[in-house]
């Protein structure tokens, strides 16, 4: 295992880009290592790295990068982003982008968009943001467009996260088609 390698890999995803990962943050920057751990098995390299790995890392670390508290693992410092996806509800655009894998699309269709091991689907307020999204779980991810401003209408809850990410409960399947 490189561990200067899964450090690099972890800290992008906890201080520049955890809507890539799909990742929820407490207001500390903490998120659920089984949280992690499931995007990070997402990707081939990563895909066997266990919450030990994850302990070795940060004591193998020169520099304290990262802290595991509770159940959660925070990057210390060097956040490009807001702390925490607040869980505001508010109207969305009128459309928003989700980048998934092409063989999660007949589920889709027949449920809509879930947030399976997430509290919250997430989705994206530009494609460039869906596709790095899609690109975890797929070389050649499906852009989906979501009505969402149809969806907000008809009663589907939406949240602001920050200027790239919205979330929802769920995403109805009548309000997604496919870019």
């Amino acid at each position: 295992m490189n561990y200067t390698e899964l450090s690099k890999e972890i800290s992008y995803a906890l201080r520049h880009a955890p809507w890539e990962y799909e990742l929820e943050m407490d207001e500390k920057g903490g998120v659920p290592i089984t949280q992690l751990l499931s995007a990070l098995h997402l990707n081939s390299k990563w895909e066997y790295v266990v919450e030990d790995d994850l302990i070795k890392m940060i004591e193998k670390s020169e520099k304290k990068r990262h802290e595991i508290s509770n159940g959660k693992i925070r990057a210390f410092y060097g956040h490009s982003i807001p702390m925490k996806i607040m869980k505001e509800e508010k109207m969305p655009p009128n459309i928003l982008y989700h980048g998934t894998a092409r063989r999660f699309m007949g589920s889709i269709a027949e449920k809509g968009l879930l947030p399976r091991s997430r509290q919250y689907v997430h989705l994206s307020q530009d494609i460039a943001t869906a596709e790095n999204v899609g690109k975890r779980h797929d070389n050649n991810p499906q852009i989906l467009v979501i009505d969402s401003l149809s969806a907000w209408n008809d009663g589907t809850k939406f949240y602001y996260g920050n200027e790239k990410v919205w979330l929802a409960d769920m995403v109805p399947s009548k309000y997604i088609s496919e870019k």
